[in-house]
């Protein structure tokens, strides 16, 4: 029954990714797209762990933290280059 579960939550969260690409590419303002990219890298990190749970492998908890820590590294980025209009002063 989990493994059921697993998988039809990886269908709901792929077509959330795909969703999410959608709004990246046709976007109508800049800050639109940034939340899209930032929900974007939020919903990978749900599929990878997912396909994590499904494969009994900690491997892809790894992989997902290490895109939690570069999407938030990024997103801080953005927002400080959209702010002030560079990234390192």
């Amino acid at each position: 029954m989990l493994q059921f579960v697993i998988l039809l939550c990886l269908g709901i969260m792929s077509v959330a990714v795909l969703l999410n690409l959608l709004r990246l590419l046709k976007g109508p303002d800049l800050p639109d797209r940034i939340l899209a990219l930032d929900t974007l890298y939020i919903n990978a990190i749900a599929l990878i762990m997912l396909l994590g749970l499904y494969l009994a492998s900690d491997l892809f908890f790894e992989a997902a933290l290490l895109i939690a820590v570069m999407g938030f590294v990024g997103t801080v980025a953005i927002a400080k280059h959209l702010l002030r209009g560079d990234i390192i002063e």
